[in-house]
């Protein structure tokens, strides 16, 4: 009794196919309240060939809910799940519609969807009318319990009054029918019916006090029975259908139980044949779940490696459409991937596919948001852009060229500066744009051909400017300075030269005036000094007395002049020659410094001539002036 026992425990244990096969789907089935969990790669293609819109699949709900059947569990929960894909799509598209006319996020109000009634009532109606069916089939099992229990106890009750057994063998035969005859009773409870069932029964047997002939009858009749049970567990382990082979050897079992006991003395030997035949079955359902609960963690380890490069890949370098394609590219790679894997741990399947689900939620949501702003961004350009082709076209016509040519120029650097702008406007608007300016530049250059050959012209005439000023360099004479000025005034009088040549000509002939006029400086301060020498004989002759005066006044203003030039020379350290503006500054004042230098040396040398009139003069005093006079002279040489 005791292996007997044993090896029904783990039969009961063991689920029957199914039980096996709803756990299995259950693994990625949806539940009838939940909407959102993974349904089996493999069974969203068999149904999406069926049902290929919404109303497909309202239409087989209400099919079901009308036609009065149960309706499968597996086929309804994978309808659901297709129903609210179909309808997820739907707000989907709406969204998006929304969001391409222009409205904002958080201002999306999804429609109603119509067909939601229809399948919610016609679905509602299926689980009344499964939890109907379910109460009645508890009620059953519940019945069918009672009426076991009251065979066992009338069994026991034969099979504890050894003088009566020969007279209710009938019954005992009938009850054993009528226990057949009874199905299904609630799990928990029947193991520990068949355990009672089978002990009273053996007892009664081992009681029966009927002929050997009837009672060996039925011991032969029940071997046979159970021998051919025992060959065709035997012949399951050839099955290659480890769930059909398993669902068969409960299908044996349990015609085992419902078979009479065999001899006494054999009873033992023929369970443990039988129990050896359904060991091995029972040995390669464990493996098959094992193998299959082993591929589940090694899809579970797959799944979690591709959320995690999922879920590693940024975003915040992603700048233009081919970067987010590129990167699109790669998540639907990892979704086909994906798709490719099997199911993972049954605990771990709804949340590994809800993270993979997040991870792709994520990125795709950060793209619409990039490609929103980018298309506002893109607005916001082609407005610009019309701005400056506008301008563009409202200059062309100008004949300012240097002016319009720098504003152009301008809008030219502020239209590269401008993003893009939508594709369809984009090469229109740079077609009008380039026109605009090409337009201007081609009649610019046009324009300015003929000034080109004009400057040329203008060059070959200040370099024979330049050439006569060399010629008068050379030259001696008072009317020298008149040419000068002369050739000066055809200089300027003459136009644009080249541009660069400009500070090259500009150059020479300054270079060549300067020295013409300090030749002629030059020359001037000394006829200057000589009037200046003749005029101090003659006043020396009419006042001698003057030429005490006239040197004090002389040398204030000698020492008023050496302090301008000081002041002058202060005033260039404070200033800078970085920028043009500086350096002409700078060079405007270093002439002012070498026209007073000019100025007080001619001052000196009258000074030294005033001090050496008054030392040939009889009055007394004049030799200081003389001495005062020759160091002046000396301190202006030096200078």
């Amino acid at each position: 009794m005791d292996s007997l026992e044993t090896i029904e425990t783990a039969a009961a244990e063991q689920p029957s196919e199914i039980t096996a096969i709803e756990e299995q789907a259950s693994k990625t089935m949806i539940a009838t309240d939940n909407e959102n969990e993974e349904v089996p790669e493999a069974e969203q293609a068999i149904v999406q060939q069926v049902f290929r819109t919404k109303d497909e699949v309202v239409a087989r709900v209400q099919e079901i809910a009308h036609s009065g059947e149960m309706g499968d569990k597996q086929e309804l929960s994978l309808l659901k799940q297709l129903f609210y894909k179909f309808h997820t799509a739907e707000m989907q598209e709406a969204y998006q519609a929304f969001i391409n006319a222009g409205g904002k996020a958080d201002e999306f109000v999804p429609q109603i969807d119509p067909a939601e009634p229809a399948f919610r009532e016609a679905m509602q109606i299926i689980r009344e009318r499964r939890a109907a069916i379910q109460e009645n089939i508890e009620r059953q099992k519940q019945e069918n319990l009672q009426r076991k229990l009251q065979i066992i106890e009338r069994i026991q009750q034969l099979a504890s009054t050894p003088e009566e057994a020969n007279r209710t063998f009938d019954e005992f035969k009938a009850l054993q029918a009528e226990w057949k005859e009874i199905k299904a009773v609630p799990a928990e409870r029947a193991t520990e019916l068949w355990k009672n069932y089978q002990l009273y029964v053996e007892q009664y047997y081992d009681l029966l006090k009927l002929g050997h002939e009837l009672r060996d009858y039925d011991f032969r009749k029940n071997l046979e029975i159970k021998t051919r049970l025992i060959e065709q567990a035997e012949a399951l382990a050839e099955n290659p259908d480890v769930l059909q082979a398993f669902n068969q050897l409960q299908v044996l079992h349990q015609e085992w139980k419902e078979t009479g006991p065999v001899a006494k003395e054999i009873r033992e030997a023929v369970w443990a044949k039988f129990k050896e035949a359904s060991t091995v079955i029972n040995k390669k359902h464990q493996a098959y779940f094992e193998a299959i609960k082993a591929r589940e963690e090694e899809n579970l380890q797959r799944k979690t490696a591709l959320c995690e490069q999922l879920e590693a890949i940024g975003t915040d370098s992603l700048r233009t459409f081919a970067d987010w394609e590129a990167v699109t590219q790669k998540i639907k790679d990892l979704q086909a991937e994906w798709k490719t894997i099997g199911f993972a741990p049954q605990k771990m399947n709804t949340a590994i596919f809800e993270r993979f689900r997040q991870a792709c939620d994520t990125f795709f949501e950060k793209k619409n948001t990039f490609f929103r702003t980018l298309k506002e961004e893109l607005g916001s350009n082609l407005v610009k852009k019309k701005e400056l082709v506008e301008r563009a076209e409202a200059l062309m016509e100008s004949t300012d060229w240097r002016s319009t040519g720098d504003i152009l120029i301008n809008l030219q650097k502020q239209w590269k500066e401008i993003g893009a702008v939508p594709r369809k406007y984009s090469d229109e608007l740079w077609k009008r744009f380039s026109a605009a300016c090409d337009h201007f530049f081609e009649a610019r250059q046009a324009a300015t051909f003929e000034s080109r050959n004009e400057e040329k012209a203008n060059k070959e005439q200040k370099l024979d400017i330049i050439e006569k000023l060399k010629a008068l360099a050379e030259q001696e004479g008072e009317n020298i300075i008149v040419q000068v000025k002369a050739l000066q005034q055809r200089w300027n009088e003459i136009g644009h030269v080249p541009f660069r040549d400009k500070e090259t000509l500009y150059r020479e002939y300054r270079a060549i005036c300067d020295k013409l006029y300090e030749a002629y400086g030059a020359s001037q301060a000394k006829r200057r000094l000589n009037n200046f020498r003749a005029g101090l004989q003659q006043r020396v002759e009419k006042e001698a007395g003057s030429l005490d005066a006239e040197y004090r006044r002389m040398q204030r203003a000698y020492e008023r002049m050496q302090n301008e030039i000081k002041t002058y020379e202060n005033n260039i350290g404070f200033l800078t020659a970085s920028s043009k503006k500086g350096n002409s500054l700078v060079d405007s004042m270093n002439k002012k410094i070498e026209k007073l230098r000019e100025e007080l040396n001619l001052l000196a040398q009258k000074i030294k001539a005033v001090s050496e009139q008054m030392t040939s003069s009889p009055e007394s005093g004049q030799s200081e002036a003389n001495v005062a006079g020759q160091e002046l002279s000396s301190a202006s040489e030096q200078s």
